[in-house]
């Protein structure tokens, strides 16, 4: 074969194999979209935070994170999670100042309505520790979707230093067994509640509300067959015991500081 035709060959080739990429790419980016825009729908109904809370708290999770950036440099890691206009602030600053000024610029962002600043003074935590961290807040969530009883779309957690920061519209009870789930967990150091309590009948009246959202929106399930038995344990080497256990960690309230909801900025 000349040069020339190999040349050629190559080069229809080339067109070809990217003509196919970006028709995948395409067609694969519509499916996320309609499956987004289907189960969207789903997400929200099983929120306890109404529709303009969840609004409100990613903007306010956009401005503070934008203006701590911008006040504080490169020498802090600051994380801002918001709950129903409640910040958490968790990371490590140069110094108290830093600490203090990440606060009030927080508490300048409109409709912020409490803090709870968990920063520790000390040099940034590098990726290993991140890495666990985020390892650990798989670890917690899992748990407490395997827990009897509870929902664990109720919890917000956030995971910083071997510390476990749960956050959500829960009542009393509810508060109290997630946090004794997460204090079990392997590797949870300290276990702080930044939760907003609510009452029992709220609870419920949400409950229903969402199972009322879900059965609208969602298809039927097909029934499974006779001679299938789902959920059981493929092989006897496999167990639900712990791999490995330890005492409950430490449970504590946190320290929630007033916002300024009429701050405009």
């Amino acid at each position: 074969m000349s040069g020339y035709r190999m040349k050629s060959t190559l080069v229809r080739t080339t067109l070809v194999v990217g003509l196919a990429a970006g028709l995948s790419a395409t067609l694969q980016g519509c499916f996320l979209a309609v499956g987004a825009a289907a189960g969207g729908g789903a997400l929200v109904a099983t929120d306890r935070r109404t529709l303009g809370a969840q609004t409100e708290d990613r903007e306010i999770q956009v401005k503070a994170i934008s203006q701590i950036n911008g006040s504080l440099g490169g020498d802090a890691h600051v994380n801002v999670t918001v709950f129903n206009r409640r910040v958490l602030l968790t990371g490590e600053v140069p110094d108290d100042a830093s600490k203090q000024k990440a606060e009030s610029v927080v508490r300048g962002i409109n409709n912020v309505h409490a803090i709870v600043n968990e920063l520790t003074v000390g040099p940034a935590v590098d990726f290993s520790s991140r890495t666990n961290d985020t390892y650990l807040e798989g670890r917690v969530k899992t748990a407490l979707i395997a827990e009897k009883d509870l929902s664990a779309n109720n919890f917000k957690v956030v995971a910083e230093g071997g510390s476990i920061y749960l956050m959500g519209l829960v009542t009393q009870d509810e508060g109290a067994q997630g946090a004794n789930v997460a204090s079990r967990v392997p590797g949870v150091t300290k276990v702080v509640k930044v939760f907003q309590y609510i009452e029992p009948s709220e609870a419920v009246a949400a409950a229903a509300a969402a199972a009322s959202a879900s059965s609208a929106s969602a298809p039927t399930a097909a029934a499974a067959p006779d001679d299938v038995t789902t959920g059981a344990v493929p092989d006897s080497s496999v167990t639900s015991k712990p791999l490995d256990q330890q005492p409950p960690a430490p449970v504590s309230n946190s320290n929630v500081q007033p916002g300024s909801p009429q701050a405009v900025k």
